[in-house]
């Protein structure tokens, strides 16, 4: 009979093994369960320190890059106020500059010893200095902010506003008689920026001095030339005589030295009656019979006057006009005749045998205008600003021809502006020149 005993116990032992392998795995289980769980909880915890620690890099350079920017707009803050005191620093110096030149300007219009008026923009006194307080006895408080209109009732400005009033446009110069030892000459300069006109600044300055010098040069010149006139008269009459035969019959040597004394008397008194003439232009009546009359006539009649003389001289003269009837315009005859013998007795005596003056007149719009042109010496460059001056006769022109007083382009400019007209030219040395003159119409 087997014994049972010690196989239960084994059973009892192997299955409490059992359990216990049972429990072990049980244990194993929930172990792996738990570090499982830890694995991913470690994982989780360590995914987000990761996420945390990109965060905070990110974080950081973000941080970076605005320190970064802060201290660059710190710096250029920091360079901006270092600019703008040394701006400030340069304005104050400016000003002080300013006010230096603004008060050294001041102090030259308070002791100009000409007269100076400033109008704005809307031609109200702005500005007036000591000066020209004492020309017209007035006070600046006075006339400060006034317009032409108010100044207009000021006695003594009445003559410069009346100036003022029709020439305030642009640059120009008159003469004005204020009263008895008083004469200016006033000028007006605007003031400009771009093509907008910010004041108008008038200029006044004392010619009473000048004036009544030249009023005695003039008297003086008019005396002499009278007082010079009658004993060149007389010999002239007395050498006529002579050459005529009326005396007595003369050898063809006394003829010879006779007709060089006559021929130098007439050009003394040629120069006398230039030298009164210019008395009278001076003195403002020079023209005397003003009417209406063809000036084409007038220049038709000084061109046939020369046409043996440009025979001699071996010349071509051509005058040119148009079919139709020119409009008449009112002239000193006269006065028109001497300006246009003047001009065409020089194209004629400047111009070489062989060459040409041509005569022209037309009707340009309102004017007649008329030119002389001849391919003669010409005129200088540098002497053409001086060539309707008194006296002035160009250097060439002296080589060609010695004679001659240097007054006749002198009398045509002032005989052409006294009939309202204009006079220029065009010159070319050794080419030739053209002088031009306008008139204007009547009707």
């Amino acid at each position: 009979m087997i014994n049972k005993k010690p196989l239960t116990k084994k059973l009892a032992e192997l299955d409490r093994i059992t359990k216990m392998l049972v429990r072990r795995d049980l244990v194993l289980s929930e172990m792996q369960e738990k570090r499982e769980t830890e694995l991913i909880e470690t994982d989780r915890i360590a995914k987000t320190l990761i996420k945390r620690d990109l965060e905070l890099s990110e974080t950081r350079e973000k941080r970076e890059k605005e320190f970064q920017e802060l201290e660059k707009r710190t710096k250029e803050l920091e360079d901006s106020r270092r600019a703008l005191m040394n701006i400030l620093e340069d304005v104050e110096e400016a000003r002080g500059m300013a006010t230096k030149e603004r008060d050294k300007t001041l102090a030259i219009i308070t002791n100009f010893t000409d007269g100076l008026l400033v109008f704005d923009r809307k031609n109200k006194l702005s500005l007036v200095n000591p000066r020209a307080e004492e020309f017209f006895k007035i006070k600046g408080q006075d006339t400060i902010g006034k317009g032409v209109a108010k100044l207009l009732k000021i006695a003594s400005l009445k003559p410069l506003m009346k100036l003022l009033a029709r020439e305030t446009k642009g640059i120009f110069r008159k003469e004005l008689n204020i009263r008895k030892n008083l004469i200016l000459e006033a000028s007006t300069v605007p003031v400009m920026r771009e093509k907008e006109r910010l004041e108008t600044l008038v200029i006044l300055h004392n010619i009473t001095r000048e004036k009544a010098i030249e009023k005695m040069k003039t008297e003086f010149v008019s005396l002499a030339a009278h007082q010079l006139r009658t004993p060149l008269s007389a010999i002239k009459w007395t050498l006529r005589m002579l050459l005529d035969g009326d005396l007595g019959k003369i050898t063809e040597e006394q003829r010879d030295l006779i007709e060089k004394t006559y021929s130098s008397n007439e050009r003394m008194i040629s120069l006398i009656n230039d030298l009164l003439d210019i008395t009278r232009i001076e003195e403002g009546r020079y023209l005397y019979k003003p009417a209406l009359a063809r000036v084409e006539n007038v220049v038709q009649f000084v061109v046939n006057s020369y046409r043996e003389e440009v025979k001699k001289r071996k010349l071509k003269l051509e005058f040119k006009k148009p079919k139709d009837k020119l409009p008449q315009s009112k002239i000193d005859v006269e006065k028109m005749r001497l300006a246009i013998q003047n001009l065409l007795d020089n194209a004629i005596r400047y111009t070489p045998a062989g060459g040409k003056v041509t005569v022209t007149i037309k009707h340009v719009k309102k004017e007649i205008e008329v030119s002389i042109k001849d391919t003669g010496i010409g005129i200088s460059k540098d002497q053409e600003a001086r060539t309707f001056g008194k006296f002035f006769r160009g250097a060439n022109a002296i080589r060609m021809e010695t004679e001659g007083s240097g007054l006749g382009l002198y009398i045509t400019k002032n005989i052409i502006e006294a009939h309202g007209g204009k006079i220029w030219f065009e010159s070319e040395k050794d080419k030739g020149t053209t002088f031009y003159f306008t008139l204007p119409t009547k009707g």
